[in-house]
């Protein structure tokens, strides 16, 4: 089954649509049985698409938890209110007092600071690793490591891991260690996680699978080895998600294939643009050769997203960005990204320093973050061109004020 035909049908059973197109939304709290025998049937089936008790589950997010496992592979697929939850939990699962994890050092931010903050406390140590590292993470791994956690690629500086690298060094060291990868930049589907070994993937299915920027859910697909646990310790933990947010995160699985197809070409589209801009130093989209771990992303991945980075030749001051950012017509300043809207950001050099421990960065200029979204990509380049003008403008008035003087 191709991917798109797969992405239509997944998790739309007849127990799940009860005779509609789709999976019906089924609101609970309480599920009420009929008998003592139901009663003790659902309680031994809980873990097993048994109708229990609405924080396991109803209908609505069976269908969804089918359709992710179906899509992504593993043994189960976990739900949660957004995908820093997932990120969390899916951590927390794993690990104990005195436990040693690695995290890639261009993770989410949020990633990172849970473990400094929320790890730290619990007396769980967090060291932090290149994106590049490649087969070399074998150097950092301790006898109390537990987790690796990946993120590829890398957030705003867009780096690309050698998975297979990375996962056979640390299979070779302990192959106990559960390796975490979030596949959001992927939705899933464009880097196949658990066919590389590892042994969960986790999105922030607010991104590509809701698609409309309008809710929040993340997701966990595990190999058999860790569902069990990731299942039981999430739900111990009192993580689910609304049965509103499931349906319309399944409703998005079924133009995923589609709306990748569009996000993928308009990025790549705008990137090269961009990359003869003569303002542009750099332009980090993993499919150009120009971004780091190129080599891997055409190896390993099926496809790209449309969030990519770009770094300007100038350090924009504020002045600048105001005038760069402001009065741009499509692109929407805010966090997120995956909707059907393109969003841009600005980010210093020295503000990604600080979230950099290992590596630090490499460059001078001001990077400029690019979702690209469902636009005709023609517009969002006359956009960008006249934004691009606008610092140019600019500094060109500042330079002639300055000879006047």
């Amino acid at each position: 089954m191709s991917l798109q035909t797969k992405l239509v049908n997944a998790g739309r059973k007849k127990r799940y649509t009860q005779g509609a197109v789709n999976a019906v939304i089924q609101r609970a709290s309480s599920l009420v049985f009929d008998t003592i025998d139901a009663k003790k049937e659902a309680t031994e089936n809980r873990t097993k698409g048994a109708l229990f008790y609405g924080r396991r589950g109803t209908l609505t997010h069976f269908a969804l938890q089918d359709a992710m496992v179906e899509i992504e592979g593993g043994a189960g697929c976990y739900l949660y209110p957004c995908g820093a939850a997932a990120i969390a939990n899916a951590i927390l699962a794993f690990v104990k007092s005195g436990d040693h994890i690695l995290v890639s050092e261009a993770a989410y931010e949020p990633t990172q600071e849970f473990c400094q903050h929320i790890l730290k406390d619990l007396g769980i140590e967090t060291d932090y690793f290149s994106p590049l590292i490649g087969r070399y993470i074998n150097k950092h791994i301790k006898p109390n490591t537990k987790v690796v956690f990946l993120e590829s690629p890398s957030s705003i500086t867009m780096e690309v891991h050698d998975v297979p690298a990375i996962v056979k060094a640390i299979r070779k060291v302990n192959p106990e260690i559960i390796i975490m990868m979030d596949n959001t930049w992927g939705a899933g589907v464009l880097f196949k996680a658990l066919e590389h070994d590892i042994d969960i993937s986790i999105q922030a299915g607010t991104k590509y699978l809701i698609g409309h920027s309008d809710a929040m859910i993340g997701t966990a697909v595990a190999n058999q080895r860790c569902w069990d646990t990731l299942r039981e310790r999430s739900y111990l933990m009192g993580q689910m998600c609304d049965a509103d947010t499931a349906y319309m995160a399944a409703r998005g699985l079924r133009t995923l294939a589609i709306r990748l197809k569009q996000h993928h070409g308009s990025g790549i589209k705008v990137a090269k643009w961009l990359a003869n801009h003569p303002k542009v130093a750099n332009v980090n989209h993993p499919a150009l050769e120009s971004c780091k771990g190129h080599e891997f992303f055409k190896r390993d991945f099926s496809g790209a997203s449309g969030l990519f980075s770009f770094v300007l030749k100038d350090h924009l001051t504020d002045i600048q960005l105001s005038d760069f950012l402001d009065g741009l017509t499509y692109f929407s300043m805010a966090y997120s990204w995956g909707g059907f809207e393109s969003l841009i950001l600005a980010n210093q050099p020295e503000e990604l320093a600080k979230i950099r421990p290992v590596s630090g960065v490499d460059f001078t200029g001001t990077l400029i973050r690019l979702h690209i979204g469902l636009e005709d990509p023609d517009d969002l380049i006359a956009d960008l061109s006249a934004g691009l003008d606008r610092i140019r403008l600019h500094k060109n008035k500042t330079n002639a004020l300055q000879t006047l003087v």
